[in-house]
């Protein structure tokens, strides 16, 4: 995969455990979001790049993306921007299912009073829920995460990261993240990326279900050995 020239990767080999949430950490620009991109199919991969699911099925119409920006159009309410995938690809009947299923889930997150408000009415954390939601109305097996939680404040974070472990359990995510903190409570699996062309260190794999307490002694030793690991990338050595 090329970028201005210069190689992003080369030989990288990543495996997503199904049902399971792995965490991508790295310097910036090292290539996480473009590898995002790819598995998405919003990029196109170079010549010999291979995409393969556990099942053999193709991967086209199993993956929902969150982007690292909610992407609330703003002429929409709450409700319309949560069921925006169906009515853009003019499916009524899915439409219809997505607004059933997109009202109980934002009762769930604490929006249920909330349906007719415009974006400009909400608060960050509350746009975020609701692109959320959005993603979970897709009812896609693969879930990307492209640092959806990254604009909130500290609280808010945890908040938006205990709701997305309970709404995702069971779907197989790719969550990339500059947050070591984050990537220790959600991640069943996690990696850093380093280097260029980047590669993948040996998958970190903490103990115990997710999502984990910030305050947890273990996840704060995770977080500071992902500290360490990144270190050594920015830095140019191996994580």
């Amino acid at each position: 995969m090329l970028f201005e020239g210069t190689a992003l990767f080369d030989g990288l080999t990543l495996d997503l455990a199904a049902g399971r949430t792995t965490c991508l950490l790295g310097p910036s620009g090292v290539g996480k979001t473009s590898l995002l991109r790819v598995v998405a199919g919003l990029l196109a991969p170079e010549t010999g790049a291979v995409l393969t699911a556990s099942d053999d099925r193709p991967l086209d119409g199993r993956i929902a993306y969150m982007a690292q920006t909610d992407l609330l159009l703003p002429w929409l309410d709450v409700l319309g921007n949560a069921t925006l995938g169906p009515r853009l690809r003019g499916d009524a009947a899915a439409e219809t299912r997505a607004r059933q299923r997109a009202t109980a889930l934002l009762q769930d997150v604490g929006l249920g009073e909330r349906l007719t408000a415009r974006p400009d009415a909400l608060s960050g954390g509350m746009r975020q829920r609701v692109a959320l939601v959005r993603t979970l109305v897709e009812e896609r097996p693969v879930v990307l995460m492209d640092e959806p939680f990254g604009g909130l404040d500290a609280i808010s974070r945890l908040q938006l990261q205990d709701l997305a472990a309970r709404l995702l359990a069971g779907r197989t995510v790719l969550l990339v993240t500059h947050d070591p903190l984050e990537a220790a409570r959600l991640g069943h699996r996690i990696h850093v990326m380093a280097g260029t062309p980047a590669t993948l260190d040996t998958a970190w794999e903490p103990d115990g279900p997710v999502p984990r307490p910030a305050t947890d002694p273990a996840v704060l030793a995770t977080q500071a050995e992902l500290l360490r690991r990144l270190a050594d990338a920015s830095a140019g050595g191996t994580a």
